[in-house]
């Protein structure tokens, strides 16, 4: 992992190490690959998230390097969820999340972003702890409701790309910064392909409800 941190190339005056290079299209594979609900989604996550991890190590951002560690752990429950919940034809089953669920992702988030800025900074652990937490907390509630196949995992994953850009720049990512750029435009793509796909997998359930009576 040392030769992939310190050796990399220049990319318009901007140099990029082999490990953010790999880190992050690995990270674009994922999105891509969650579009189209596979399974390989959550391995080439786990390649992703230990390139990442030593990237942001590195480049002292705690809560970047912490997340990575919880997010290989949910990946580990994402491909066990989705592997149970697969369906020959249309992939893994996904739906909408119901009123209690998505106030459940908007309180863990906003709960969870506090304590993780509270504690990043007592720990000086990160020089912007506020939104460093945020895409800390913000990556493990996407990660989980993309696990339990609900659409409004996408919308989590705007938020976090919201933030994540400006932090990218300031910490002199700037491909990693390009890269979240790109994820707004997958990620809003993705949302839309979750959706149709909820509302044809809503309306085949009555017909197999109805054909297993």
């Amino acid at each position: 992992m040392e030769f992939m941190l310190h050796h990399g190339l220049t990319v318009f005056g901007q140099w990029i190490s082999i490990a953010e290079l790999a880190g992050q299209v690995f990270a674009l594979a994922v999105v891509f690959l969650a579009q189209r609900r596979t399974l390989w989604t959550w391995p080439v996550q786990v390649g992703a998230t230990v390139l990442l991890f030593s990237v942001y190590l590195s480049a002292h951002l705690g809560g970047l390097a912490t997340r990575q560690v919880a997010i290989l752990a949910i990946s580990v429950y994402g491909w066990w969820a989705w592997s149970r919940r697969s369906d020959p034809v249309y992939g893994v089953v996904v739906r909408k999340g119901s009123l209690t669920e998505r106030l459940v992702m908007l309180g863990a988030f906003a709960v969870g972003t506090t304590a993780m800025a509270l504690v990043l900074d007592a720990l000086h652990a990160s020089w912007a702890p506020w939104p460093d937490a945020a895409i800390f907390v913000g990556t493990l509630v996407a990660f989980a409701a993309q696990g339990a196949g609900l659409v409004e995992f996408w919308l989590v994953w705007l938020v976090v790309d919201a933030v994540g850009v400006p932090l990218q720049i300031q910490s002199g990512l700037y491909f990693s910064a390009a890269v979240y750029v790109v994820f707004a435009g997958l990620v809003v793509h993705g949302w839309w392909s979750w959706n149709r796909s909820a509302r044809v997998a809503a309306a085949r359930e009555p017909q197999v409800m109805a054909a297993s009576s």
